[in-house]
């Protein structure tokens, strides 16, 4: 059986550790890490959640709780956020100057006595600079610049918070605009922890409709860098570095130009400006179309009018030449109605010569006329009598120039044909 000398209390236990701790630590430390929860108390105690991040930047091997006590958090949050531009937040890493504390009841937690902007500072461009460096080296950091912009933009997808300040501005600019605009909002968180994740999922989200959009435009109102820091993130810069679409900025600050900016198409500073952008460019393809209208007018008229003068050049021409032609047939006409008598009386001579001529060798083949020559055209009853139809003994009777004699076929004598 164990005797009390053999053992200690759990309370014993605990004291012991509290003084052991404030031996070790007797004096404050500086201690680097990532402030995962911060919640500022109605009392103005500030509480703290610390951890540290494994290799693969995810999953916490180390977690503390810690505490500003309001006598001093009111002077290291503004101090902190004076130097860095961005309030104390989850998601940003700190190099604290602590007090260890143990209490019996409470456990191990952190005092924190004050906070060194200059280390936040000097993680958040690290982080940055890797992004930078990443992106390059994968040869994605001019994708999404590269791409042609569309003509004309109207088709926009807006990745923004309904709710937000920023796109409330952005539609207010746009209403005022002249010209037709298609909005499209993907709502997504814009700021915290979740930001990163709601942001690229709307991205995803976008990419399954590219077939409805123009362009992608992701906005929100201005913050803290802190509020900003998802933009720097490896994660969302890459998702839009390759985005299929030209993708517009409006991030709203003015001081710094994240990574997203850097690798999205079109980088303005606020969701007002990308707005009047949008008006600005639709603009400038009126105007382009106005004056193609004009030039076109111009030209126009210029062919018109040159083809007016070529017309009644060519008019002119055609004129002179008809009347050239007319004088030209006129005079031929002149001249043929002047020679017309002198041709017709040659052209009636010269048929009358071989009317003559014709006359003349009918008259000479006239029966009579070659009876005359001392022929004789011999007959039957028949009709005129050849000697192959001659028969001995025939009666005949030949016709002679000065009369008729009948006879009697005593012979016949065929000639041969000569070959």
């Amino acid at each position: 059986m164990i005797t009390p000398k053999e053992y200690i209390s759990l309370k014993e236990l605990q004291s012991l550790v509290r003084l052991s701790l404030e031996e070790r630590f007797a004096l404050p430390v500086w201690v680097s890490s990532e402030i995962s929860e911060l919640k500022v108390n109605y009392s103005g105690h500030c509480y703290l959640e610390l951890i540290e991040k494994g290799q693969n930047d995810t999953v916490p091997v180390a977690q503390s709780r810690a505490v500003i006590w309001r006598s001093r958090y009111p002077q290291i949050a503004s101090r902190f956020e004076t130097e860095t531009g961005s309030r104390l937040g989850a998601g940003i890493r700190i190099l604290a100057r602590v007090q260890v504390t143990y209490h019996e009841l409470y456990g191990f937690s952190l005092q924190i006595i004050d906070i060194d902007p200059a280390f936040t500072l000097g993680d958040m461009e690290r982080r940055r600079q890797q992004t930078i460096a990443r992106l390059q080296a994968e040869g994605v950091w001019d994708m999404n610049r590269e791409l042609q912009l569309p003509v004309p933009i109207q088709r926009v997808a807006v990745i923004s918070s309904a709710n937000a300040a920023g796109f409330q501005d952005f539609c207010k600019e746009l209403e005022k605009s002249p010209y037709r605009f298609t909005l499209t909002l993907i709502d997504a968180v814009m700021q915290g922890t979740a930001a990163e994740d709601s942001i690229v999922e709307a991205l995803c989200h976008a990419a399954r409709r590219l077939e409805e959009f123009d362009v992608v435009v992701i906005i929100r109102g201005g913050g803290s860098r802190s509020d900003l820091n998802c933009f720097d993130s490896y994660r969302l810069c890459n998702h839009v570095a390759q985005f299929p679409l030209p993708i517009l900025t409006g991030i709203g600050h003015d001081k710094d130009v994240s990574v997203a900016d850097m690798v999205a198409n079109t980088h303005l500073k606020t969701p007002t400006a990308v707005a009047a952008w949008l008006t600005e460019r639709m603009a400038e393809l009126d105007g382009r179309l106005d004056y193609a209208a004009l030039q076109l007018r111009e030209l126009t008229g210029r062919l018109l009018h040159a083809n007016e003068v070529r017309m009644e050049r060519y008019s002119g021409a055609l004129k002179q030449y008809t009347s050239s032609l007319i004088v030209r047939h006129k005079f031929r006409l002149e001249q043929m109605g002047e020679q017309l008598p002198d041709a017709v009386r040659r052209f009636l001579d010269q048929k009358r010569r071989r009317l003559d001529t014709a006359l003349e060798l009918i008259e000479g083949r006239r029966p009579e006329q070659i009876l005359r020559l001392g022929f004789a055209i011999v007959r039957t009853r028949g009709g005129i009598l050849s000697a192959t139809q001659a028969e001995v003994g025939q009666q005949i009777e030949i016709e002679v120039a000065d009369g008729r004699i009948g006879a009697t076929v005593n012979h016949k004598e065929i000639w041969k044909k000569q070959q």
